[in-house]
């Protein structure tokens, strides 16, 4: 038993020895992180109902903040370039979530004429157009613009969503006129949007049955038709985000400015 004692004792001595000379080094296991790394992953898309032909509507909601921008593109099919320009800033705001989301919602329908993007024709597959489908004042009941206000199921969309986020402004992106057009208290909007990209601010006033009448002049929402080039249509997503992505994240931070 001595012998036993007297080896346990001599193990305990020379691990003294080592660890005061520092050849000896306690092992160390690997701690867990707990840090959660910044991952950008796709926007996620939702279905906010389907169009005459029953192609879906999509659109993606960033953020949980009480202040609400809502931008929408292609509401006339033949102007397409809208669309990507949208998709664009949806996967923009994922990837900066932290600057462009924190206390806002962003609500985007890239695609608001499904049909008629498909078709690249102004009205949907009913032959109505859409931006004059809505219940205005100053609507007129024919069979281009609908014999009855909000006779399409696609303008039905866009009043849900304008009646379940009460979106503090709107944005629609169309082509061609080069020009940054108002509705309703939207002037000081559109001149702070006009700072990021090349389009002058231009009132050209409330059409019959339009988003901007219904929206701006009716709601009192600040309203902002984001009219685009006729060419660029023609042109790839990287290319718009250059021209108007600054201007459209204007929107979203108004009044404060874009870095």
């Amino acid at each position: 038993m001595n012998k036993v004692y007297n080896i346990i004792f001599k193990v305990c001595a020379l691990s003294i020895v080592l660890l005061l000379t520092g050849c000896f080094k306690p092992t160390t296991y690997p701690q867990l992180d707990t840090t959660q790394p910044d991952i950008a992953v796709p926007p996620q898309q939702h279905i906010a109902g389907k169009s005459v032909e029953n192609r879906p509507i999509m659109y993606y909601a960033l953020g949980q903040g009480p202040e609400v921008t809502f931008i929408m593109a292609a509401i006339h099919g033949d102007e397409s370039a809208g669309a990507p320009l949208v998709l664009k800033l949806a996967d923009y705001l994922q990837k900066n979530q932290r600057e462009f989301l924190r206390g806002r919602t962003v609500v985007l329908l890239p695609i608001a004429n499904p049909d008629g993007l498909v078709r690249n024709t102004r009205y949907n597959a009913n032959g109505v157009d859409l931006n004059r489908n809505f219940d205005t004042e100053n609507r007129i009941n024919k069979k281009e613009f609908g014999l009855i206000a909000l006779s399409e199921p696609e303008t039905h969309v866009i009043i849900r969503f304008i009646k379940q986020y009460n979106p503090d402004r709107i944005v629609s992106i169309h082509q061609p006129y080069g020009c940054i057009d108002y509705d309703g208290p939207g002037q000081m909007l559109a001149n702070h949007m006009a700072k990021y990209c090349d389009l002058p601010v231009r009132k050209l006033g409330a059409l019959p049955g339009s988003l901007g009448s219904y929206s701006g002049v009716t709601l009192g929402i600040p309203t902002i038709t984001f009219e685009m080039q006729k060419n660029d249509s023609k042109l790839d997503s990287e290319i718009l985000w250059q021209r108007y992505g600054k201007a459209l994240l204007a929107a979203i931070t108004y009044p404060e400015p874009v870095e």
